[in-house]
């Protein structure tokens, strides 16, 4: 099993984040977090702690330094800036394939908020070794002429009573040539603090990764919005 602090090289900045592997793993998730947020997002780590028992390793990863960080919360000028967003995560996708105990691993990409439009780019950047792409209340719209270039599966995960971000999640898959599914989880809002809400994104979250970070896996989606649970 693996457990630590990694420090992950982009540039001339050095960001820290936590990976963890257990034994066997199938295949890891690199985390992407929505603007404001952080690898310490409640919501993202009760995510990655789902994937783990689904047989997942997790690599929580703050994209932003901390004076970046600070920056930020003044003014706003980085999380919006997808392109470096997306950069940093290829930078953790190659930094992933040059490790020994992660090299064998395929990955997969979570990203909430913004984080799901970086995941989109960063996936359309690196398509031989990201397998699989999920957001979470995501803006994969603002990924932009990216959207075009992604070959890994894309679930797009919404809370149904998050109107608007469902509008444009629905636009954004009409751009996607993977394939793709838009999970609508009734009754959620953008958060998903309703009960139950989270634990479902988990849940097809953990199928999605698990039946698309293995060698030959076929999607056997429609492509279509799907309320509830999506069926394979």
């Amino acid at each position: 099993m693996v457990s630590e602090t990694a420090r992950v090289p982009s540039a001339a900045v050095t960001l820290t984040g936590d990976l963890t592997a257990p034994a066997g793993a199938r295949g890891l998730v690199l985390f992407a977090h929505g603007s404001g947020s952080s690898r310490l997002s409640p919501r993202n780590r009760a995510v990655a702690a789902g994937l783990r028992r689904a047989g997942l390793g997790t690599l929580l990863l703050d994209l932003l330094t901390e004076d970046e960080e600070r920056e930020d919360a003044a003014t706003g000028s980085h999380r919006f800036d997808v392109t470096l967003l997306a950069r940093r995560l290829a930078d953790a996708v190659d930094w992933l394939e040059r490790r020994p105990d992660t090299a064998g691993l395929a990955v997969g990409l979570f990203g909430a908020s913004t984080g799901a439009a970086a995941a989109l780019r960063a996936a359309a950047e690196r398509p031989r070794r990201v397998r699989a792409v999920v957001s979470r209340g995501g803006r994969p719209d603002l990924a932009g002429d990216a959207l075009p270039l992604v070959a890994a599966p894309v679930l797009l995960v919404v809370g149904g009573d998050d109107a608007a971000v469902l509008g444009l999640n629905r636009e954004a898959a009409r751009k996607l040539p993977a394939p793709h599914r838009t999970h609508v989880v009734p009754g959620a809002t953008h958060l998903f603090p309703e009960p139950g809400a989270l634990e479902e994104v988990t849940e097809v979250a953990a199928d999605w990764f698990r039946a698309h970070l293995t060698e030959g896996a076929v999607d056997r989606g429609s492509g279509r919005d799907s309320p509830g649970r999506p069926t394979e």
